[in-house]
């Protein structure tokens, strides 16, 4: 079994993009010192340098090396290799390391399959706000993984921002919501940021507008914990400004096509990773 302080051992990242570099920076943002204990792992020696240079981390070419020794090792390459990752990691994998992995629409039991029998494993799904530290993160438990396991994963991505721990089956919906769901808010705050400048407002202004207004609306409803619709309700007067504005937006579908999105991304979703 899993001891809890996995994460006081050695981290291997294999494939050190964009993601793997978001959450070793908040790893080192908590705990400096984890800097020694960490190894990236990526076949461009361009990409390993710029991780030593910006994270101080131990870097490899060799992922059969990188993994050796590891308690965590954390999966983040490209689904289309996965295939060929896997066979080097089974080859030099601790018995008793975890592995956690960021893969989009690989299951946990395809990199069981890959990995010698037992081997816990760890299904995660962030999304890209995670690189500023303000990320979305479903963690979804193996076969063979533990409660320790997940405080483990949790412990990992809470230092990117939100966690949540859900069935494997809902990743598909998970990724609907918040893999997806950054785009729709960026197309939101365009078309927002577009009705200002309509109205007479200068590009960069009503852009800042309102990117604050959801930073803002975002928080309040995570700090208070209150219902949208109490919060939207707040600022809704009789007879005023809001509520003329939810009344065109109601009259054109705004929250059925909202759900008709989650629902054409969650079924794109099961089709890309055959579920």
């Amino acid at each position: 079994m899993a001891s809890p302080m996995s994460l006081g051992g050695k981290i291997t990242f294999v494939g050190a993009g964009n993601m793997a570099s978001a959450i070793i920076a908040g790893l080192l943002r908590a705990d400096p010192s984890r800097a020694a204990r960490i190894t990236a792992v990526d076949v461009a020696q361009s990409t390993l340098d710029r991780m030593r240079d910006a994270h101080g981390v131990n870097t490899s070419a060799s992922t059969s090396e990188g993994v050796a020794g590891a308690s965590v090792i954390v999966l983040a390459v490209k689904p289309q290799v996965v295939g060929a990752v896997l066979p080097q990691i089974a080859a030099a994998i601790a018995p008793d390391a975890l592995v956690i992995s960021i893969v989009a629409g690989c299951s946990c039991a395809t990199l069981e399959a890959g990995l010698p029998s037992g081997t816990r494993v760890v299904r995660t799904m962030p999304n890209t706000p995670a690189l500023v530290g303000q990320g979305a993160t479903a963690l979804a438990a193996g076969a063979n993984a533990t409660a320790a396991d997940l405080s483990d994963t949790n412990e990992l991505f809470a230092a990117v921002g939100l966690t949540v721990t859900v069935p494997e089956r809902s990743l598909d919906a998970v990724t609907a919501v918040s893999g997806s769901g950054p785009a729709y808010v960026f197309l939101f705050m365009e078309a927002l940021a577009d009705g200002g400048v309509r109205e007479g407002l200068p590009r960069d202004v009503a852009l800042r507008l309102a990117a604050q207004t959801v930073l803002g609306a975002a928080t309040m409803m995570l700090e208070t914990g209150t219902h949208p619709g109490v919060l939207k309700d707040q600022v809704t007067s009789p007879g005023g400004t809001t509520i003329a504005a939810v009344e065109a937006l109601e009259s054109r579908a705004f929250r059925g096509t909202v759900m008709s999105a989650v629902a054409a991304a969650c079924a794109r979703s099961k089709a890309l990773s055959g579920s």
